[in-house]
């Protein structure tokens, strides 16, 4: 083997890891919603925790980008410790896949079909595919096949290169010399751990392993214990990514470390124990491929059952290495952008949390208008000051993964989250302008007629029905409620000019006074703009099905076609909340 073998070596490796990242992104935005619909799933039960562990691996073909997210996840107080042991547990079976993928490079015949399944045969095919369909498809959901096409191609392409690489291997007796050495297992663990450290990934190391098995030079005996040592190795991501976040989330690479530590003990212990008691014969023949895929995945899923009833044990262990509590968790983390449709999710869930803030406190203050607290004035304020960090995280959070490479669904959905945030944090500040008018009420002792009283309660009942349908409509992506918002705003349009007309035949009565006028006047203002932001938010829920965020045009189509379900609601909120004459 020369140093143009150790090139070829080097290239196969880089490409590998390249076509591995391609591929692993195009199925990450591929799995988008359905990645998000599993998250939000996730509960404390160990066996479903466990099951959705493997299918997210499976889907995007990392199990360090799971364990990543995991810390990511856990640091944002988004999950609890114990739900991440049997999603880790999960990921460790979820990535065997690449290796059962892997192994059909080993797949040997003349009959066309059995050749056909060979790699080498079938990837340039795919990759011929992949970059036409990423040329020329108009949907991101077929670029994002196309990727994968591509990226799968590429890894194979990579393997070929290593596969090729070591073929020099078996005539060389150094090779040979070196191979008897891994008949000690600790020194097998040794080098399984080591090769997966530094590439960060054991799909690669497994996947170099498979080469090396294309040689018949490695036996079960060799390779199993550097699977073993893959397993640990793999942690190592992890463990860099906990660097910086609280003790919480430092405890899940802990979790993730313990797991695969304990389970290679045990399977070791177990392993050449049965092999002292009944002597397998084939621990000394050569594995291939298909092998090594096999003893991945037993490995993984013996160690899984022989630890799942212990995961509450491995909690308390990783609460015992990692005492006391760090800082507070963060808003939203960073890590998390390795799988942008779950950074995406969590981003609508805190937009979901920031609305109803921002929606409890108008209802709030407009309490306050008619029996003023002091104390729920302060929490109003405190609320105002949470609403305004929410605006400011989640704009820049959003602004940091719209630079990633998105789904049309995902990127469609940031602009829709930029849009509403906006909106949301103005409705909070309206609500401090009524608090305000709320205290010179108190202050000045201000005391408004029977039938001003009577005009604020109906458009106080408007109010809170547009918040009360807007809020459910966002929360709930329900575009039949968001229609109802723009015929009910346009009903409370009509309500603050007509109660402005009719304050000001009082005052020219004399039966008000200029000072009512301006508190009266300032809280009108206040409603209008309150539900302005609730159309606006409504309108950016519709217009997203329609890729446009042009909140005019859509109103202007809405009655310019004469919309008779306009016209209906419209006609029901006036009846309902119509002044008396």
């Amino acid at each position: 083997m020369d140093v143009f073998s150790f090139f070829t070596l080097g290239g196969g490796l880089a490409l590998f890891l390249y076509g591995m990242n391609v591929m692993s992104q195009g199925l990450s935005r591929l799995a988008g919603g359905r990645l998000e619909i599993i998250l939000k799933r996730m509960t404390a039960t160990k066996f479903h925790s466990l099951f959705l562990g493997l299918i997210i691996t499976a889907a995007i073909q990392s199990s360090s980008a799971v364990t990543v997210m995991l810390v990511g996840l856990v640091n944002s107080g988004i999950m609890e410790l114990g739900q991440t042991v049997g999603v880790i547990m999960g990921s460790n079976i979820g990535t065997t896949a690449t290796a059962w993928i892997l192994s059909l490079i080993g797949i040997q015949g003349d009959n066309f079909f059995v050749k056909i399944l060979n790699p080498s045969n079938f990837s340039p095919v795919l990759a011929l595919m992949g970059v036409i369909m990423t040329m020329s498809a108009k949907k991101s959901k077929h670029k994002d096949i196309g990727t994968i096409m591509v990226g799968f191609a590429i890894l194979m392409f990579g393997m070929g290169f290593m596969s090729d690489a070591v073929k020099p291997l078996t005539e060389s007796p150094g090779f040979a010399k070196i191979l008897v050495a891994f008949n000690n297992p600790f020194l097998g663990i040794l080098t399984g751990f080591v090769l997966t450290a530094i590439i960060q990934s054991s799909s690669a190391s497994v996947g170099i392993l498979q080469a090396l098995s294309l040689t018949s030079s490695l036996t079960y005996g060799m390779a199993i214990p550097i699977i073993m040592g893959q397993n640990i190795g793999t942690c190592i991501t992890a463990i860099i990514s906990s660097i910086g976040v609280s003790k919480n989330a430092k405890r899940v690479s802990v979790i993730h470390v313990l797991f695969n530590l304990l389970g290679t003990t045990v399977c070791l212990i177990l392993f050449y124990t049965a092999h002292a008691l009944f002597q397998f014969p084939w621990i000394e023949s050569a594995i291939g491929p298909a092998g090594i895929a096999l003893s991945h995945t037993v490995f993984n899923v013996l160690t899984t059952i022989f630890l799942l009833p212990f995961s509450g044990k491995l909690v308390l262990m990783a609460r015992k290495i990692i005492r006391a509590e760090g800082h507070e968790s963060s808003f939203l983390d960073e890590r998390l952008f390795r799988t942008p449709s779950v950074a995406i999710q969590e981003c609508r869930n805190k937009t979901d949390e920031m609305a109803k803030l921002a929606f409890g406190n108008v209802s709030l203050a407009m309490e306050l208008i008619f029996k003023y607290d002091e104390d729920k004035a302060d929490e109003l304020e405190k609320t105002e000051s949470q609403i305004d960090r929410f605006e400011d995280k989640l704009g820049s959070y959003l602004v940091k993964l719209s630079g990633f490479e998105l789904s049309d669904t995902d990127s469609r959905m940031i602009s829709t989250l930029l849009h509403t945030i906006g909106d949301f944090e103005r409705i909070g500040d309206h609500g401090v302008t009524l608090l305000q008018a709320a205290k010179e009420i108190k202050d000045k002792d201000i005391v408004f007629s029977d039938t001003a009283m009577m005009e604020l309660e109906h458009i106080k009942g408007a109010l809170d029905e547009i918040i009360s349908i807007t809020l459910a409509a966002f929360v709930e992506d329900n575009l039949e409620k968001a229609r109802e918002v723009e015929p009910l705003e346009e009903v409370i349009d009509d309500l603050t000019d007509l109660i402005k007309t009719r304050h000001i035949s009082r005052l020219q009565s004399g039966k008000c006074t200029i000072e009512h006028g301006f508190v009266l006047n300032d809280m009108l203002i206040s409603f209008e703009r309150i539900s302005d932001h609730c159309s606006n938010v409504a309108a950016a829920l519709i217009e997203l099905e329609n890729y446009s965020f042009e909140r005019h045009k859509y109103l202007r189509r809405l009655k310019s076609r004469d919309d008779r379900n306009f016209k209906a609601l419209y006609k029901e909120f006036s009846e309902k909340y119509g002044l008396p004459a």
